[in-house]
């Protein structure tokens, strides 16, 4: 999933709102074979996981100081990278003006985006995809959160990767299958969402979703991320800590349809907070937590790292 929810263009979500507006009609039709369907999804969502550079490989999470940051796997590195890695990489400096570059240590061999890389400027996620670093099975690359830059280190040969086992799931039901009612915004809103750093982030949020279960109303704000075609709701349910992640779960849900949207429930997944402690994390605002059980969608899983957090 991609950092820059606010980043959304205001022209793409009024358009998102009138479309929704306009159209009228009934409900979208729910598939009957939910045990099949929710399997299928969540084969993908751990082949996601276990790929070489899902978030399973993480392995450093590094704020950058203002100059130079050394980079290697040598005991006293500010960017300290697995032992497979050159004991010394290069130099990664942060400019004044938040800019990265990288000077690569003479004789070492490095990739940027899988091209060959002689050292120069490195772009951040701020305003589009990180360039991605890598050298063996280590890759790096830079990241802004809030005032802040910072090294994210990937190894494909992590411990958290070679030694995942399987995510519990409640069981499919069809029950937690629910035709939500999308009502939009007037004029496009901003969510506040509270994130692990104890820094909020104004996330852009195109409506409210309005759904009952057992009789009673419930209502989640989602939020909509930068490229993507669907809604992202970070939501928070009395499963949490006994059954499911602490501090929340994740939810996408195609765009509204006729003024409908589905939330299968069923789909509920961990963040990447939930196997990594070097994730960011964004943590579901207030009026997305839910005085509600959704024993649905995947459960804690058995190697939590125990850290505080939903990460993206």
């Amino acid at each position: 999933m991609k950092r820059a929810l606010q980043k959304t263009t205001r022209a793409t979500l009024l358009l998102l709102v009138v479309s929704t507006l306009a159209r009228g009609g009934a409900a979208p039709r729910i598939a009957p074979d939910i045990a099949t369907d929710t399997k299928t999804w969540h084969d993908r969502r751990v082949a996601r996981l276990k790929a070489e550079d899902g978030w399973l490989t993480l392995v450093g999470l590094h704020w950058l100081k203002e100059g130079a940051n050394g980079v290697g796997s040598a005991a006293g590195s500010e960017i300290l990278l697995p032992a497979s890695a050159p004991s010394k990489l290069g130099v990664i400096t942060l400019t004044r003006d938040r800019r990265v570059f990288f000077t690569v240590q003479p004789g070492v061999s490095l990739l940027k985006n899988d091209q060959p890389f002689a050292g120069g400027p490195v772009v951040t996620d701020e305003t589009s995809e990180a360039d991605v670093l890598r050298t063996g099975n280590v890759r790096l690359m830079a990241l802004r959160r809030g005032n802040r830059t910072a090294v994210r280190v990937k190894d494909s040969q992590s411990p958290q990767r070679l030694g995942f086992s399987e995510i519990a799931m409640f069981p499919p039901n069809g029950a937690w299958k629910i035709d939500a009612r999308f009502v939009p915004s007037p004029t496009i809103k901003s969510l506040s969402v509270p994130n692990v750093l104890g820094e909020v982030e104004a996330m852009t949020c195109p409506g409210t979703l309005i759904f009952f279960y057992g009789g009673k109303e419930f209502r989640l704000d989602p939020v909509i991320e930068e490229g993507e075609n669907a809604l992202f709701i970070i939501f928070a349910d009395e499963t949490n800590h006994a059954e499911s992640y602490h501090s929340g779960r994740f939810l996408s849900a195609e765009l509204p349809k006729d003024g409908h949207v589905t939330l299968d429930f069923n789909r509920a997944f961990n963040p990447p907070c939930a196997f990594t402690a070097f994730a960011t994390c964004p943590l579901p605002p207030a009026q997305n937590r839910l005085p509600l059980r959704v024993t649905a969608g995947e459960k804690r899983y058995a190697k939590d790292p125990g850290r505080v957090g939903t990460g993206r």
